[in-house]
């Protein structure tokens, strides 16, 4: 049986995009995204949970996140977990786990009223430009 690696998020972007181009002019981007659940603790009181997640794009979803995302921008995002690991200057072996988005949504209200994408498109962008592959504004099957 085949495996399943499949993250979808919906938070606010940390701080502005990092775009970085490497050989054969390949763009990346990474970025923190912070993604909060509330809930009411024992006594009814209402509590906020965060976590922190580090996503990369790539090639257009890194072009698209640096010219339109910015620090505290909302947005969904699809890909799938990566873990890397490296060995730091001391020899202590370090990991990091990654969200490689392939499809992104920006969810941002716009001042005119439109949400989505600009200019006026609701519509998502996938790693080759395919449509998105769910719409986070409709009920989701859990």
């Amino acid at each position: 049986m085949r495996g399943v690696n499949r993250v979808m998020l919906i938070g606010n972007l940390g701080k502005d995009p990092d775009l970085q181009v490497l050989d054969g002019n390949i763009g990346v981007a990474k970025f923190p995204l912070a993604t909060t659940e509330t809930y009411k603790d024992r006594n009814g009181k209402l509590v906020s949970q965060t976590e922190w997640h580090t996503v990369v794009l790539w090639r257009g979803l890194a072009d698209l996140a640096q010219k339109y995302l910015h620090k505290g921008s909302l947005i969904y995002v699809e890909g799938r977990l990566r873990t890397r690991s490296w060995e730091d200057k001391e020899g202590n072996k370090k990991f990091a786990t990654e969200v490689v988005g392939d499809n992104l949504i920006m969810l941002d209200k716009r001042a005119d009223g439109h949400s989505g994408n600009h200019p006026d498109s609701t519509e998502g962008y996938g790693g080759d430009d395919a449509p998105p592959m769910i719409d986070p504004t409709e009920n989701m099957p859990y």
